[in-house]
C-alpha cells in the first residue's frame, strides 16, 4: 500500500496541486493537515472525479485533517475518544483492512504557554488510545505534522533550540513513547 501525507496549509489554494500530485503519484491513500476548511467547503467532488474517496474533519481557517484514498473507508472516527477538543486534529478510517490514522499535533507555542501543556495532554491522550487501537487493528500506520523533532539531526542548530517548543524533552519522550508501542518512524527507516 502507498501511502503518504502532507501538511497542505490550506487545500483550498493546494488543491490543484493535491489534484495534480495525486494524478501523477497514484498513491493509495493521502493524508493531509492544516486542511483549515470547514466540511460543508471540502473539496470531494474534485476528489472523486479524480477517482479518489475522502473523510475529512475540518474547520475555519485552522487545523483540519483528510484522508483521501482509492478504498472505501471504513469505521471512520474523528478526535481521540474521551479527550474532548474543539480542533479538528484527528481521523482516522480503516482501508483494505489498514488502519490508518492521520494527526496534526498541536505546535505548542512556547514551553511555558497553556498551549504546550494542552499538547503534552493531546500527546498523551493520544498514546493512551493508540494503545488499543492497536490491539484493534495490528495494521496500523499514523501518518501526519507531529511538531516534534525528535531529535537534535531534525534542527539545523541545535544549540539555537535548546530549550524550546518542538525539541522540549518532554514532547521527545511523547514521540518515543508513540515508538514504545510498537510504531515505527518511516523516516528512519
Amino acid at each position: 500500500m502507498k501511502i503518504a501525507t502532507w501538511n497542505v496549509n490550506s487545500l483550498k489554494v493546494r488543491l490543484p496541486h493535491t489534484l495534480d500530485w495525486l494524478a501523477v503519484n497514484q498513491p493509495d491513500a493521502l493524508c493531509l493537515q492544516e486542511t483549515k476548511q470547514e466540511d460543508s467547503k471540502f473539496p470531494l467532488a474534485d476528489l472523486q472525479q479524480a477517482g479518489y474517496q475522502a473523510v475529512f474533519s475540518g474547520q475555519k481557517t485552522y487545523n483540519g485533517v483528510a484522508i483521501i484514498s482509492k478504498a472505501v473507508p471504513e469505521d471512520v472516527m474523528h478526535g481521540i475518544p474521551n479527550f474532548p477538543d474543539e480542533q479538528k486534529r484527528v481521523i482516522a478510517a480503516t482501508l483494505n483492512g489498514v488502519r490508518v490514522v492521520c494527526i496534526y499535533v498541536p505546535n505548542g507555542q512556547s514551553v511555558d504557554s497553556d498551549k504546550y501543556q494542552y499538547k503534552l495532554a493531546w500527546l498523551t491522550a493520544l498514546q493512551q488510545w493508540l494503545k488499543d487501537e492497536l490491539v484493534r487493528y495490528p495494521k496500523l500506520v499514523l501518518l501526519g505534522d507531529y511538531n516534534i523533532a525528535p531529535e537534535d539531526r531534525d534542527v539545523h542548530d541545535p544549540q539555537a533550540w535548546v530549550g524550546n517548543v518542538l525539541v522540549s524533552e518532554p514532547e521527545r519522550a511523547a514521540f518515543k513513547a508513540l515508538e514504545q508501542l510498537g510504531l515505527r518512524d518511516s523516516f528512519r527507516l
